[in-house]
């Protein structure tokens, strides 16, 4: 048992140790109870929820979710927005998200479905250098190429 102090006790009934934290006007609160002997401290457990929620509730604010970003364009994209769209590939991943390429096509251009797995693997070539992953290959899903890229992880 530890005490309002923060002092270690030691081993002490169940009977005392309610006496003890009747006496400092405190509760008795099990800290862990799947220890040889349970551990229990006396402690003001309206304060202790209150500073476990404050954990709780940092520790949720830090926490980052995953996103799946989408970047669409069509296989006679020009130069410009070719750098365009690789730059906000690069953005989305050291944001930590993951990234959707698709390489739209319409019409008779699906005639074309090689131009543009030929620009996802331009995509996967010229990001190459960065530290991401490639999760899934360009490939034809209907009418459009996708491919798949998530950051890389430490």
């Amino acid at each position: 048992m530890i005490d309002a102090d923060g002092n270690n006790v030691g081993v002490v009934s169940t009977i005392k140790a309610l006496a003890m934290a009747e006496e400092a006007d405190l509760d008795l609160v099990v800290i862990s109870p799947n220890q040889a002997p349970p551990v229990a401290k006396i402690l003001n457990y309206g304060k202790y929820r209150y500073e476990l929620e404050k954990k709780a509730k940092e520790a949720k604010k830090k926490q980052h979710t995953v996103d799946i970003k989408e970047v669409k364009v069509r296989y006679k994209i020009d130069t410009h927005d070719y750098e365009v769209r690789l730059k906000s590939i690069r953005k989305f991943i050291s944001q930590g998200n993951k990234v959707k390429l698709v390489v739209m096509l319409r019409g008779r251009e699906m005639q074309h479905s090689g131009l543009a797995i030929d620009l996802a693997n331009r995509f996967i070539t010229d990001l190459a250098n960065d530290p991401l992953v490639v999760e899934k290959k360009p490939m034809v899903e209907g009418r459009n190429v996708t491919a798949w890229f998530a950051p890389q992880s430490n």
